[in-house]
């Protein structure tokens, strides 16, 4: 029989676990609406792109040009980028409990 040995990595996901899903498809709805975006083509980029995004074969602002900025805005990337941001809120108990963890 072998010896169980202890945890020596951890790989947490940040969104639903450390964070709130705060880019879910309800939160891109709200964005289509608030920035005026067509709905439909929006989330077709999304599905598109977000899982290379994820994987982190694209960064951020590829993910941005390809979902939202593949043509001329009223707003800026900074404003959506924010709105992103603002959508997710942090989870304490469980940021405590991966930092006993570490």
């Amino acid at each position: 029989m072998t010896k169980a040995t202890g945890i020596t990595c951890e790989f947490p996901d940040i969104g639903g676990v450390l964070l709130s899903d705060g880019w879910d498809h309800l939160a891109r709805r709200r964005a289509a609406r608030n920035f005026k975006l067509e709905w439909a083509e929006m989330e077709d980029r999304h599905r598109f792109t977000f899982e290379i995004f994820e994987e982190g074969k694209i960064m951020l602002e590829e993910y941005l040009s390809l979902a939202a900025f593949h043509q001329k805005r009223a707003f800026t990337r900074n404003q959506f980028r924010r709105y992103m941001f603002e959508r997710s809120k942090d989870f304490p108990e469980m940021i405590e409990l991966v930092t006993q963890l570490s």
